[in-house]
């Protein structure tokens, strides 16, 4: 697929998304913001991919930022719009029915903390910076941080973070809960792929359903426990049910095939 911020990339069942815009340090502006939600519904319908990886182009940012240029003389109007359109592009990263890994090289601020939170896991390279400064700027988080920092970190320190606009380093992303694993600058992308690797060998249906049920636990209206054994008993009658148990059973690796 051709975009003019984005480059997208599928290898052996597994799309790499990199925000590149090198120059502005991969600051996301609007147009990056539609690339990226055509590319993740592209990724989502292909059958061919198990998983994607998001990341940025270079070793200073992953993100650093939406674009404030862009946004500068906005009105009350345009700054609804953008904020909007930034909320229905991460959500649907967030409930994408495929699991979602932000590599995190660099600078992960504002909107690029933002995109990293909306990411099922964070893989963060040990020059990883995370924070949402936007209190420095007069303005709050607009693409969902006010809400999924607190979901990851907890209350007390994701309302210091915000109040502050204080970023920290990877080490403290990773003891908060925020980041999964920390590595070196040219071991971020090879980990995302090993981990969904060890995915892709799971069934599908399997997949899509623990994705929904932990995304349940935060909706206000529903019953994530009463969805998960409706769900549950939705799995006996599919195919990859019974081949997985008849593999164990028989002491061999399953062959799921998404039925």
């Amino acid at each position: 697929m051709d975009f003019k911020n984005l480059k997208y990339q599928q290898v052996d069942g597994i799309c790499t998304i990199t925000i590149n815009r090198p120059d502005k340090m991969n600051a996301l502006n609007i147009e990056t913001i539609s690339e990226l939600g055509i590319a993740i519904a592209s990724a989502e319908n292909n059958k061919e991919i198990i998983g994607i990886i998001i990341t940025g182009e270079g070793q200073k940012a992953f993100v650093a930022g939406a674009d404030i240029a862009e946004f500068s003389e906005f009105s009350a109007s345009g700054g609804k719009e953008m904020s909007k359109k930034g909320h229905d592009v991460f959500d649907s990263i967030e409930n994408c029915t495929k699991p979602v890994i932000a590599a995190v090289n660099g600078f992960a601020l504002g909107g690029g903390c933002e995109l990293a939170m909306a990411c099922h896991m964070r893989i963060a390279s040990n020059n990883a910076k995370f924070g949402q400064p936007e209190v420095n700027l007069g303005i709050i988080p607009g693409y969902g941080g006010t809400q999924r920092l607190v979901r990851l970190v907890g209350k007390s320190k994701a309302t210091e973070l915000l109040l502050t606009g204080d970023a920290i380093s990877a080490e403290e992303g990773k003891a908060y809960g925020l980041v999964n694993h920390i590595t070196e600058p040219d071991q971020l992308i090879p980990k995302a792929i090993e981990i969904l690797s060890k995915v892709a060998k799971k069934s599908p249906l399997a997949v899509d359903k623990i994705l929904e049920l932990v995304n349940a636990y935060y909706e206000k209206e529903g019953n994530g426990f009463e969805l998960e054994i409706n769900e549950f008993s939705n799995c006996f009658d599919t195919a990859d049910f019974h081949e997985g148990v008849q593999a164990f059973l028989e002491k061999r690796k399953a062959n799921f095939t998404g039925n």
